[in-house]
């Protein structure tokens, strides 16, 4: 027989069960669409503290005057392919916040050999080398996405090796009853879909193929004779799967970006932020296939992947929980190595000879400047 202690530990743990699934209060609205027209963000301003307070951006180190005529960090220093056009200041200015971005623990030997920085046989220099690429192809090639406010290392990074929000190809699952069949991606709860029974690789088809996300119907079934129907429901739900991802990676709901009375409308029914998302989709799309997977062979067994491919971004990658990373700091525009090679500023011209002596006072006679 069960004592009142017992029942009443029962009864606590039931309660807590049925709760889990919730969030306590309070809960904010912000209204972004007409009225009537559903068009809310909902959160919790309690949560949403928390979460600033993870999206801080550092300190941004004093920037260097770059004087004119100074030799350039490539004619210094050896086997600089990148930011050789940087100033030797600069250059030192950009490695020290490299080195706090992605690796304040091990410092500079987490990429270079001590004694000789300029030997390429660590893996994480011929990495980093390639990220720094990909950074300014983001600043520089996709405004259409970050805009002017751009991105850092620590925008992935945040002080970590390796960047918190990652993604792999998920192994061949077995069918969720047990059988011998494939599960055909979906039917297992998953992080990636928000714990639903979604598709739970949303990645693959759009961040690194180029697959169809918009799959709305147009007719109601497929009729002899005609294209087959590809709008169905387990394509739709592969297209919402993704949408769970960019709404926990955001900290956003559907309507940041769609009006809820025309969901698929582009135009005047659609919010600028859906522009910008379809943009970031193809970008993100972009760095993995040109940058990412290229690097696969470079990276040691134990960084890969369980289908042993390389790492990856999403949406997650750099939002982190924000719908804007970093909550729009705009760290790059400190830092020219950010953005496409530097040039170098001119040096002044030499004077000619026949105006020189314009410049030279008379023997025997100092010139007092009044300014």
């Amino acid at each position: 027989m069960m004592t009142r202690a017992t029942i009443k530990l029962l009864l606590a743990s039931t309660a807590a069960l049925l709760m889990a699934g919730c969030e306590r209060p309070p809960i904010a609205v912000s209204q972004t669409g007409f009225r009537g027209t559903a068009m809310e963000q909902v959160y919790n301003p309690r949560t949403l503290a928390t979460q600033a307070s993870l999206n801080t951006a550092p300190a941004v180190a004093e920037a260097l005057v770059d004087v004119p005529g100074t030799p350039r960090a490539g004619a210094v220093y050896q086997n600089v392919k990148v930011l050789g056009d940087l100033s030797v200041g600069e250059f030192a200015r950009t490695m020290s916040a490299i080195t706090e971005w992605v690796a304040p623990q091990q410092g500079c030997l987490y990429c270079h050999v001590a004694g000789n920085f300029a030997d390429d046989s660590v893996y994480t220099k011929v990495v980093a080398r390639k990220m720094l690429q990909m950074t300014q192809k983001v600043n520089s090639g996709w405004k259409t996405h970050v805009a002017e406010t751009g991105v850092t290392c620590y925008t992935c990074h945040r002080g970590n090796n390796i960047p918190k929000e990652i993604w792999f190809k998920p192994t061949e699952q077995k069918s969720a009853a047990g059988g011998m069949g494939n599960d055909f991606g979906q039917n297992k709860a998953a992080k990636t879909v928000g714990l639903s029974s979604l598709p739970y690789d949303p990645f693959t088809p759009y961040f690194l193929d180029s697959k169809p996300i918009r799959v709305n119907g147009k007719e109601a079934l497929a009729m002899s004779g005609t294209a087959s129907n590809r709008s169905s429901i387990k394509q739709a739900e592969h297209t919402y799967g993704l949408m769970i991802h960019w709404s926990n990676s955001l900290g956003v709901n559907c309507t940041y970006c769609h009006n809820t009375q025309a969901f698929a409308a582009w135009g005047a029914n659609a919010t600028p932020q859906r522009a910008t998302a379809w943009y970031g989709i193809r970008m993100a799309r972009e760095l993995n296939n040109e940058y990412m997977v290229p690097l696969t062979n470079v990276f040691p067994a134990g960084r890969l992947g369980p289908t042993g491919d390389v790492a990856k971004a999403n949406c997650a990658t750099c939002h982190q929980g924000a719908y804007k990373p970093l909550y729009g700091a705009a760290m790059a525009k400190h830092y020219p190595a950010m953005y496409a090679p530097v040039k170098a500023p001119d040096a002044p011209a030499a004077v000619p000879v026949a105006d020189a002596a314009q410049f030279v006072p008379a023997a025997g006679k100092v010139e007092v400047s009044a300014k």
